[in-house]
């Protein structure tokens, strides 16, 4: 499954989920509530019937031993006659009587209700979890359908793109062995035309690496790479294009895990740009800090640097497919990229190797 394509997913997942999450949650909540009310009043009720038994002159021995009244004076007390309360561990209620200045005081443990109460917590809270487990199983085959039309469009267009991508091999191979004899006959080597054709001829190169690579974006295999050998040889491909450009390296050292191929096409994108926008006698610096990669040149910077990695950004010149594709092989090798750059203050490129 592509990056794209997990995002899909698990943005479909997380969203049916939690609102189901949510529901479940919020009726386990007034569930609750409303049935510790319910065992309340039940407690209640059963004071007023051990109440009413005493009033009548009944025998206590006929409810349980932890069932206690007594006679308390009021004084000048107002009680609310719907007056019920914890307290010392007890349910307490204090009955009016209809003669005399006293009132029958009836009370039990709150033991039992505390453990119905936990046993109520318990049953709601595995209920839930049951229901979250059910939900989540649906909402992943939900999820996994919804994104399946994508997935078979996404197959029908690499399909038609690896054909496309075939079918280009042979007319860039022919260019290629064409502009080879050309800088072979004298006079031509260095002249201006030639020299635009070779770079017209490198761009439609990298344009065909660049689609080849985002092809196999699905299988990338991942391995610890040296990155200085990709990046001096990136370098001596650019350097006999871009003559006016000086080019600083330093790299010692650094590794990572990455897709090899992947990695050298989006440093070529990157190190390309850098020369193709550069000034007349500018630089293009290569150097490793830390676990970072850093690319910097003199060029003439950008003005909207958090727009360049989109498809259809031009305020650099180029069409923006070069660096939509850096970024999302950035995304499927989880690299983070950082960009500083002004107009007229070059760019600096900063990839964080995780």
């Amino acid at each position: 499954m592509r990056e794209h394509e997990k995002q899909a997913f698990w943005k479909f997942f997380l969203m049916y989920f939690a609102s189901v999450a949510m529901l479940v949650v919020a009726a386990g909540f007034f569930y609750f509530k409303q049935s510790k009310a319910h065992l309340l009043k039940n407690e209640e009720f059963s004071l007023l019937e051990f109440a009413r038994h005493i009033k009548m002159g009944g025998p206590p021995d006929e409810f349980p031993d932890d069932y206690s009244y007594r006679f308390v004076p009021t004084g000048d007390r107002h009680i609310d006659i719907s007056n019920f309360k914890i307290e010392g561990g007890r349910f307490v209620k204090l009955i009016p009587l209809r003669f005399g200045d006293k009132y029958l005081e009836v009370s039990k443990p709150i033991r039992s209700y505390q453990e119905t109460i936990g046993e109520l917590k318990l049953r709601i809270g595995l209920t839930q979890f049951l229901l979250l487990l059910i939900f989540g199983l649906l909402s992943y085959r939900l999820a996994k359908n919804a994104i399946k039309p994508l997935e078979e469009s996404i197959e029908l267009l690499d399909s038609f793109s690896k054909d496309l991508i075939h079918d280009l091999n042979t007319p860039v191979t022919s260019i290629k062995l064409n502009l080879t004899l050309l800088e072979q006959m004298p006079g031509l080597k260095e002249t201006r035309v030639l020299q635009r054709l070779r770079k017209s001829v490198h761009t439609i190169s990298e344009l065909h690496e660049n689609l080849t690579i985002l092809l196999e974006e699905k299988t990338f295999q991942m391995e610890r790479t040296e990155l200085c050998g990709i990046v001096n040889e990136i370098v001596e491909v650019q350097r006999p294009l871009y003559k006016d450009i000086t080019f600083i390296v330093d790299c010692k050292g650094f590794s990572a895990t990455v897709n090899p191929k992947a990695l050298k096409q989006m440093l070529q994108n990157i190190i390309s740009n850098a020369c193709r926008y550069n000034r007349p006698g500018g630089y293009v610096k290569i150097y490793s800090r830390g676990r970072s990669l850093i690319i910097e040149d003199s060029g003439k910077g950008i003005e909207e640097p958090d727009k360049i990695f989109e498809r259809d950004y031009s305020g650099s010149g180029s069409s923006g497919l070069g660096l939509d594709i850096v970024k999302r092989l950035a995304m499927a090798m989880r690299i983070e990229i950082d960009v500083n750059s002004g107009k007229e203050s070059g760019t600096v490129f900063i990839l964080t190797m995780r």
